[in-house]
């Protein structure tokens, strides 16, 4: 009985510290939305990993691909946050974005922690569960 009590009190000790990280990543998350719904790519840009500014080079080049490539994250009419997932030693972060004709979309943002902070180091387009009858 002592060994459950202190594998549950160890698990309630842990929840502190990933909700912190959840809320500190949905920030980072939220604040990229906030700065391309003001056309404000430079901004949007730093919340971009390293990784990824080495691959687009400048704000108006990571604009464009994500204008492109991510329309619903360009001008999302609502977003939904949902769990963080580690998934190969990687920390994911599943949001739920609706665009403006009223469709959802399922993004999984793959965050790295870096000394700056959290920075965005990719994101997938993931399939939308079918809801169950």
């Amino acid at each position: 009985m002592r060994q459950f009590l202190f594998v549950l009190a160890c698990c309630a000790g842990l929840a502190g510290p990933v909700q912190a990280q959840s809320n500190e990543i949905e920030t980072v998350i939220g604040n990229q939305f906030e700065a391309f719904l003001a056309d404000d790519l430079v901004t949007a840009f730093t919340y971009a990993s390293p990784t990824i500014r080495d691959i687009f080079r400048t704000p108006e080049n990571f604009g464009a691909m994500v204008r492109n490539g991510y329309p619903m994250v360009w001008r999302p009419a609502k977003i939904r946050y949902l769990e963080l997932q580690q998934r190969e030693g990687a920390l994911w972060k599943l949001v739920q974005v609706t665009d403006a004709q009223g469709r959802a979309h399922l993004l999984a943002y793959q965050m790295v922690n870096l000394e700056s902070g959290w920075k965005i180091n990719a994101v997938q387009l993931l399939e939308m569960p079918r809801p169950s009858v």
